[in-house]
């Protein structure tokens, strides 16, 4: 390839699909809506969620069988592995299940669905994915399975990068910090010290929204960003500025 030639973009044709797990709710469902307005069509895989294909994520199986569903109308070459569970607990009292069913829902899945559209995107020579990890892989108290499986997709999509970079596929990771979802404010009421000392913590002094994160996924998945690949972009106001590393 000479140095003047851009690599592959986009296939051209019928609108492109994006492959969005959990989907159905927060932080998912706005980037599935954000896909919509971006021109592609979203497939949702979701326990829930009228027009998703319903699946249970944490089972390899009921997850291979979705995948297949989805796959069936031909290759997708855009995927954002978004779901994911809490499981909160010190690290003194998180349980093996509790870690077991943290590492099938927020790593194995995302494994599982990389590999179901790998050959797609390589035979396209195109393929976009983002990797929904958090500020919590950085550390966080009562985290101890939810931190480990993030960090543990930041390492995956690193991997990806490398490995999948020849084939005009690129892979990265979104780092949401505080994000006011219906399941935050549930645990962190509006006005409450607890909130008001996250907001406090926070350099632009307010809470995340969903569309933020949707926001740089959509810069993510962009055909145009293809010299961006390996990277994470935590969106968290500016609170891993004096702890992430340079």
């Amino acid at each position: 390839m000479s140095l003047n030639t851009l690599p592959s973009t986009e296939p051209t044709g019928t609108r492109e699909r994006v492959l969005v797990t959990g989907g159905a709710h927060g932080i998912g469902a706005a980037i599935a809506e954000r896909c919509r307005q971006d021109g592609y069509i979203p497939v949702v895989l979701d326990r829930e969620g009228e027009q998703a294909f319903h699946c249970d994520l944490s089972d390899p199986a009921s997850t291979a069988e979705a995948l297949e569903r989805a796959l069936a109308d031909g290759p997708i070459t855009r995927l954002v592995n978004n779901v994911g569970a809490v499981f909160p607990n010190a690290v003194s009292d998180q349980t093996l299940e509790q870690f077991d069913a943290a590492v099938a829902l927020n790593l194995r899945s995302a494994l599982q669905c990389i590999q179901a559209l790998l050959p797609g995107m390589r035979q396209a020579g195109f393929g976009r994915i983002v990797n929904m990890s958090s500020r919590a892989a950085l550390g966080k108290e009562l985290r101890a399975a939810y931190a480990a499986t993030k960090a543990g997709l930041i390492g995956l999509t690193r991997v990806v990068a490398l490995e999948e970079g020849t084939h005009g596929v690129t892979a990265n990771a979104i780092g949401p910090g505080p994000i006011a979802t219906d399941l935050f404010m549930r645990a962190n009421p509006a006005g409450s010290p607890k909130t008001r000392a996250i907001i406090e913590s926070v350099p632009v002094q307010r809470m995340g929204t969903a569309e933020d994160v949707a926001h740089a996924a959509s810069y993510l998945l962009d055909a145009r960003s293809g010299f961006v690949t390996g990277q994470t972009l935590y969106v968290c106001g500016g609170m891993t500025a004096g702890v992430a590393g340079v």
